[in-house]
């Protein structure tokens, strides 16, 4: 299954706002692939990250 995720993530002193698809199994998978890949590209904490929307791609 497709997802399209939505979030935020704080670089440095201020948040930066993130549209990703991101393809898995189940929505709680594509949550712990997004938090890996956006705290493995940006160097970010996992508690820095926020998600704010996670849909279905249709």
């Amino acid at each position: 299954m497709d997802f399209t995720v939505k979030g935020t993530f704080k670089a440095g002193q201020k948040w930066e706002q993130f549209t990703r698809k991101i393809t898995s199994p189940t929505e709680n998978a594509a949550t712990d692939k997004i938090l890996s890949l956006i705290g493995s590209e940006h160097r970010c904490k996992r508690s820095r990250i926020k998600i704010d929307s996670i849909d279905e791609a249709v």
